[in-house]
C-alpha cells in the first residue's frame, strides 16, 4: 500500500501512568466519532499482535517492546490519520505524525486502589505510583512534542471521563476545521513548515532588518577583537613562564 502523504483526520496521544484510565477514554471517543474515520490502537495489545515483544521482564513483569519493529508497522497506521493512540509511553511517536497528547492524570489515592485491584506486584504499584507523582510522563511528552499540542486532564471519577471526551471531541471538530486541505506527512515539508513558521515570527519576510544585521556583525567584530588580544596577552605570559604539561589518562 502506498504510504498517503496527506492526513485530513489528527492523530491523537492518550498517555498517562497505568490506571489512569487511558483504554476507557479511548473506547468512549470510538463510540461517538466515525468508525469509518478513527481506529483506536491500543499498544500494548497492538504489540503482540504485530509481535513486536522482543524479551520479557520478570521484574517488572511485562514485557519489552521492539520499539522500532513496532513503529515499522505503525506509521502507515498514522499516515493515514484519525489515530487514537493508546499506551503509557509517548515519546516514540514521530512528531510530525502527532497532532494532540493528552495526558491523563490521576489522583494517587485512586491511582494505588485501581492498580491494586489489577494484581499488581508491591514493586510495580510502587514504580507506577512514583511515575504519577513525579510527572514522568508528562515530561517525556513536552519533551518529545511541542508543548502547545500536550494537554493534562484529571481522570479521577465518570464525571472526569465524559468532560475529557466532550473536551478532545470539540478539539478534533475545531481541527479539522482549521486543516480542510490536510497536514502533511512527509518529513521534508514537515520541517520546510516548521522552518517557515519561525522566520515569520522573525519578521514579514522572515528576516531580520538591516539595522539588526549590521548591529551583529559589529557585536562578533569586536568579540573577535577582543579574543585576538587576549590570545596575544596569554602568548606574552607563556614565553615569561613556561608551564608545565601533563598528559591526561
Amino acid at each position: 500500500m502506498t504510504p498517503k502523504p496527506t492526513r485530513y483526520h489528527p492523530n491523537i496521544i492518550i498517555t498517562g501512568t497505568p490506571g489512569c484510565g487511558k483504554t476507557s477514554l479511548s473506547r468512549n471517543l470510538l463510540q461517538t466519532l466515525p468508525k469509518s474515520d478513527y481506529k483506536h490502537y491500543n499498544i500494548s495489545e497492538l504489540a503482540k499482535e504485530r509481535d513486536c515483544i522482543e524479551s520479557y521482564d520478570k521484574e517488572r513483569d511485562t514485557g519489552v517492546v521492539d520499539e522500532d519493529k513496532l513503529l515499522d508497522g505503525l506509521e502507515n497506521d498514522l499516515r493515514d490519520g484519525g489515530a487514537i493512540v493508546d499506551w503509557h509511553c509517548c515519546d516514540i511517536f514521530p512528531k510530525r505524525l502527532i497532532d494532540l497528547v493528552v495526558v491523563l492524570r490521576t489522583e494517587t489515592a485512586l491511582l494505588y486502589d485501581r492498580l491494586k485491584e489489577r494484581k499488581y506486584s508491591d514493586k510495580k504499584i510502587e514504580e507506577n505510583m512514583d511515575c504519577e507523582i513525579m510527572e514522568v510522563i508528562l515530561n517525556d511528552a513536552n519533551q518529545a512534542y511541542n508543548e502547545e499540542i500536550v494537554i493534562t486532564l484529571n481522570s479521577n471519577n465518570d464525571d472526569d471521563m465524559k468532560e475529557n471526551q466532550a473536551r478532545i471531541e470539540a478539539w478534533i471538530e475545531m481541527w479539522r476545521k482549521d486543516h480542510e486541505e490536510g497536514v502533511t506527512n512527509e518529513i521534508s515539508e514537515y520541517y520546510n513548515d516548521s522552518e517557515q513558521e519561525q522566520l515569520s515570527e522573525d519578521g514579514e519576510d522572515g528576516s531580520e532588518s538591516k539595522d539588526d544585521d549590521s548591529s551583529e556583525e559589529e557585536g562578533e567584530e569586536e568579540e573577535e577583537e577582543e579574543e585576538e588580544e587576549e590570545e596575544e596577552e596569554e602568548e606574552e605570559e607563556d614565553e615569561e613562564e613556561p608551564a608545565k604539561k601533563k598528559k591526561k589518562v
